[in-house]
């Protein structure tokens, strides 16, 4: 199973910026989608982006125009990068993969904690 890292989380003031990064254990070359989840104290977790082995992404309501995910298949990563952000993006997010092209993901990393506050 491959192993993922996140990093890059912290603590923002509104309109802020971060960028988060995975870092996949083995080439993820095959793998389908990568995508970032995040779930909020109370909440249910909930998909932010996805990305697609052919580079088609695919966003939240919530977060387009204001996130952007990347992957790079030379390095194993996937990132987000999140401008503008507000109270409501902090959560802790998650990085997930998952080979096939459809059904549930199959690996999840450990999570990064975003906060965004004053």
């Amino acid at each position: 199973q491959v192993q993922l890292v996140e990093s890059g989380g912290g603590l923002v003031q509104p309109g802020g910026s971060l960028r988060l990064s995975c870092l996949a254990s083995r080439s993820i070359v095959s793998i389908s989608t990568m995508g970032w989840y995040r779930q909020a104290p109370g909440k249910q977790r909930e998909l932010v982006a996805t990305i697609t082995r052919g580079g088609t992404t695919n966003y939240a309501d919530s977060v387009k125009g204001r996130f952007t995910i990347s992957r790079d298949n030379t390095k194993n990563t996937v990132a987000l990068q999140m401008n503008n952000l507000k109270p409501e993006d902090t959560a802790v997010y998650y990085c997930a993969l998952r080979v096939a092209p459809l059904g549930a993901f199959d690996s999840w990393g450990q999570g990064t904690q975003v906060t965004v506050s004053s």
